[in-house]
Order: structure tokens, then sequence, then C-alpha cells
């Protein structure tokens, strides 16, 4: 039995300007001891799948229209609060984007670090206290005794998103949802910070859900990948499937888009065009303006994720019609 299954998770914010359909349609698992990749532009809909899973979509202007996320036999979208506060930051927890804004500039480190063990442990705060100073110490912040006790502006940017980490895993959840929280550190950091989560993992048997953009951590990190577009799961396979032998032509071109990848001295290959507007309605298939082997029938006939091997699905009509 999967440890989080998510069917047909429907996200839209209601706005002024129209219906914006943020995450429209998304299924899929998550078993233990698993590291799911979710990648895509931005705007596709990665954090706000995960949003909508840990109950942090701001209603309104969010609403979860319709779906289900079982987690162990309780629906996270639809429980009880006490349900949720039993669950969210013990079993499963998130590390956010952005350290600068999710951490309180009025409490101390201290503070916030400890307060997910007072509430789910029900420990001494010396106790805790140890054990938060340990955590930082385990994601590289030295000299951790006396900075516990510091505010987030005394520290720099990335040892704010390592405090965010530490956060994160200090009750030893069962599944951490990661939305890219490498974004702020360097590549040396970087490489230290994903060898604690797979170290982690290991330990604790913990399912992991990692959103990013950078392919080259996916590829490295995680067992399964899914491709978001518009809202919308494009293609998922195993890791290795999906980097050798892509199917559909969104995942084709986020592939030659990796810098590294490219001739030296040629010029960088980008995608053509901007994402669609989410507030309009999408007939055909959403990557069609931005395809270069799109048809007419494309414009009219909106895919379906279709398996077409035991490990991997897409939903590119000419795929799936032999075509390409």
């Amino acid at each position: 039995m999967s440890l989080l299954s998510v069917t047909d998770l429907r996200t839209y914010f209601h706005t002024r300007n129209g219906i914006y359909r943020a995450v429209d349609g998304v299924s899929f698992t998550v078993e233990k001891g698993e590291t799911l990749g979710i990648v895509g532009e931005s705007g596709s809909g990665k954090s706000v799948t995960c949003y909508s899973i840990m109950g942090l979509v701001p209603q309104p202007p969010g609403r979860i229209e319709s779906g289900t996320a079982m987690f162990d036999g309780v629906d996270l979208l639809h429980c009880t609060p006490a349900q949720a506060r039993g669950i969210r930051g013990k079993r499963v927890s998130m590390i956010f984007q952005d350290p600068m804004t999710s951490l309180n500039p009025y409490l101390r480190i201290s503070e916030q670090l400890i307060e997910p063990l007072l509430i789910h442990q029900k420990i001494s705060k010396a106790d805790a206290l140890r054990r938060g100073i340990e955590a930082l110490e385990a994601v590289g912040i030295n000299d951790a005794a006396k900075r516990v006790n510091l505010y987030p502006h005394e520290f720099s940017g990335g040892m704010r998103q390592r405090v965010m980490i530490a956060m994160a895993l200090i009750t030893k959840p069962e599944l951490l949802i990661a939305d890219e929280p490498t974004t702020a550190l360097d590549v040396t950091v970087q490489a230290q910070i994903l060898e604690l989560i797979k170290q982690m993992q290991q330990e604790l048997g913990m399912a992991v859900i990692f959103i990013t953009h950078d392919l080259g951590v996916v590829s490295g990190l995680c067992d399964r990948v899914q491709v978001m577009y518009a809202g919308r799961i494009v293609e998922t396979a195993d890791t290795r499937t999906l980097f050798y032998a892509p199917k559909h032509p969104y995942t084709r071109a986020l592939q030659r888009s990796i810098p590294s990848l490219q001739p030296k001295g040629t010029e960088l290959y980008t995608i053509a065009g901007m994402p669609p507007d989410l507030s309009k309605p999408l007939p055909g298939c959403s990557f069609t303006p931005r395809c270069e082997f799109a048809t007419e029938r494309c414009h009219a006939s909106r895919p379906a994720l279709v398996e077409v091997s035991p490990t991997q699905a897409q939903s590119c009509l000419r795929v799936q019609a032999g075509e390409l």
C-alpha cells in the first residue's frame, strides 16, 4: 500500500481577473522510502500541489475543487483540524522555498526550531533544545550551541535555509516535502544538504517529494520523476527511463535546456514562447503553442496521461498514435 496516494487533485484560485486552474487533475502515489521528483517551469503547479496536500493553500482565493490525498488511511484534503495537526509537522514535514519569509523575524532560531518537538513529542524544553542543537550541527551550522539563540537576520541566506531543513527533519517524519530546498545555497553546500537528506532517508525509511527546476539534482537523487506543465502531469517515469528515453516533447525540450549538455560555443537552447494563461480554458494540449511537433489535432483534443510502458506514462497525442 502506498504511503501517499493523490487522486484527481484540482486547486483553483478564484480572483477578480478570473479562475486560475493552478492544479488541474493531478494523480500520483509515493511509496515508503521512495524519492519522487516533481519538475517543470515556474507556474506549472509543482508547489501548489504540495501546498494543497499540506493544507497550506490560502482560502480564499484558493479552493480545492476536487480530489483526495490519502496518507495512511487519512484524507489530508478533508480531514478534521485535529487530525491535520497530528500529521502536519510530525509525520509529514515540508522544507519551504524561501527561508527569508518562512522564519519569524521576531523569534530566536531556538524557539522556532524546537516548536515541533514541544507540540508533537511532549518533551522538556531542555531536551528539545539539545536536539535542536544536534539538528543544526547535522545540517552543517558551526558553533550551533551559540548560534541557536540568534535571530534569523543574523544568519546568511544559506544558513537560514539550513535552519529550515533542520526544522523539517527534527521530528523524523515519514514523508518530507522539499520545495526547492537548495535554491539559496552554493554548489558545495547544496551537495552536502542533498547528501544529508539521502542519509536521513536511509536511516528513517523516509519518503521524499522533491520539487526542483534542476534536472541534474533529480538525476542523482530521485527514483521516479513526474514532469508538470500548466497544472497537469505530462509525463511520469522512473529516473533512468525519463533521462534516456523521454517521450513528451516538453520533457525533451527541458532536457535540451540543460546548459551543461550544450556544445561549447553554441547559443543556449531555450523553449520558445511562454507558459499559457491558466485563467483561460485550454481546449487542446496546453503545450501546443510552444511545441515544434504540434498539429491541428493537438489544438482540438485534450490528451490524457496514458501508460506507454509499465514504468512510464505520458500525455502527447502524437506519441500515443505512434507518430513520434
